[in-house]
């Protein structure tokens, strides 16, 4: 699994910085993605829903938001 750091970015950066990633990954490769931005729980989901990659999980400890995605 690969992992993509965005602690200390906000909206919407941490969106962009992993459409960036996800772009030349092939297809089946999960991801963990953290993040320090509240309003980036919800904008994974929707990121996730919009693009059709599949959200595996997503936990919160200490203000620290940890999403997987599996890019499809």
């Amino acid at each position: 699994m690969l992992h993509l750091d965005l602690t200390g970015l906000n909206c919407p950066l941490p969106i962009l910085k992993t459409k960036k990633f996800l772009a030349n990954l092939p297809i089946n490769t999960e991801i963990n993605v953290i993040t320090t931005d509240k309003a980036s729980w919800l904008d994974l989901q929707i990121f996730c829903e919009k693009t059709g990659h599949k959200l595996i999980s997503q936990s919160v400890d200490n203000g620290i938001i940890t999403t997987i995605i599996c890019k499809q």
